[in-house]
């Protein structure tokens, strides 16, 4: 266990009040960053080990501390190391939304309201101090597609035609996100902790957060790449989202857009963690994923990225959930 832990850990627990605790691994994610649970007595706060030069904890510390100013509730900062990648966290405890609905699932309305209600707090705030979602941003993520999940289906596309068809795509949406939300950009269920109430949201995994369209979050968090969503609550809770936002009729097809830019891109980025990072765990998700995808593509607006698809995607990968993967 000791040759796991980051360095130095004993001297920065010592100096932030914690000498002799007990220090427990939790299971990674899809990034460089470790977390372990830190007990002393009843008390317990969380340890990110965010080491560079693959981390660099600044971008969520900065992140951290605005949410927190600003009447969400993400954990508290309560020590940190920026330049040795190690941050002290206040701990949310262990009931994720994920787990909670996997065990009481008749609670599943009552739970994604609650997080709806969260991000409609977040929406109605002045955007963070964190750089805008433009159009490059878009294009760069949904060209993980065509150099990730192609390649791997051993197909040869119009990759400078599917640049060309998401810019028409996205670029109809972006006056629409001026002058923007705060966007977390990896909202879901396992980035949600329940905090003694089903309507109290701990936020997670916010780093990245940029600013851009409120329906990115939305988007993220009823097509869910790691939970069924079912189409009847997808509706249910875009339609109390719309209601409790007022959102114009343009909102439906910048929903589409982006559920199909996110998705396309989430294709992409599991298919690199299988050929580059050699996680091939994450390739069971693509079908849930690409159907999600594929629904978004039905949307009128997406009509010049569904073309591509027809002339560049067989349809026995698109019918089976973007195919099967040789590992």
């Amino acid at each position: 266990m000791t040759e796991q832990l980051p360095e130095d850990v004993d001297t920065f627990l010592d100096r932030a009040g914690w000498a002799g605790a007990a220090i427990e691994p939790l299971p990674g994610d899809a990034s460089f960053r470790r977390y372990f649970r830190i007990r002393r007595g009843d008390a317990s706060a969380m340890l990110m080990d965010a080491p560079p030069p693959n981390e660099d904890p600044a971008p969520f510390l900065r992140a951290a501390k605005w949410l927190d100013a600003n009447g969400l509730r993400a954990p508290l900062i309560l020590a940190e190391d920026a330049a040795r990648g190690l941050v002290l966290l206040e701990d949310f405890g262990e009931v994720r939304m994920r787990d909670y609905l996997d065990e009481w699932p008749q609670d599943e309305a009552e739970v994604y309201r609650g997080a709806i209600d969260a991000l409609v707090s977040l929406h109605r705030l002045p955007p963070g101090p964190f750089t805008t979602y433009g159009l490059s941003e878009y294009l760069r993520e949904a060209r993980l597609f065509t150099e990730w999940y192609c390649p791997a289906q051993g197909l040869r596309v119009d990759a400078a035609g599917h640049d060309a068809a998401w810019e028409d795509v996205i670029s109809q949406l972006l006056p629409r996100q001026r002058p923007g939300v705060t966007v977390l950009r990896d909202y879901h269920a396992e980035n949600i902790m329940l905090l003694g109430s089903l309507q109290k949201q701990g936020l997670l995994d916010f780093q990245d957060a940029l600013v851009g369209h409120p329906a990115y979050d939305l988007v993220s968090l009823l097509q869910d790449a790691r939970r069924d969503v079912s189409p009847q609550l997808e509706t249910e809770m875009f339609d109390y989202y719309v209601a409790q936002t007022g959102v114009g009729s343009d909102f439906l097809a910048d929903y589409a857009r982006l559920g199909a830019q996110r998705n396309a891109k989430i294709v992409g980025i599991f298919v690199r963690l299988w050929k580059r990072d050699g996680k091939p765990r994450y390739l069971d998700l693509i079908p849930r994923v690409w159907g999600a995808m594929e629904r978004d593509l039905t949307h009128p607006a997406m009509e010049p990225v569904r073309a591509w698809f027809e002339a560049n995607i067989p349809d026995d990968l698109r019918q089976s959930g973007g195919g099967t993967f040789t590992q």
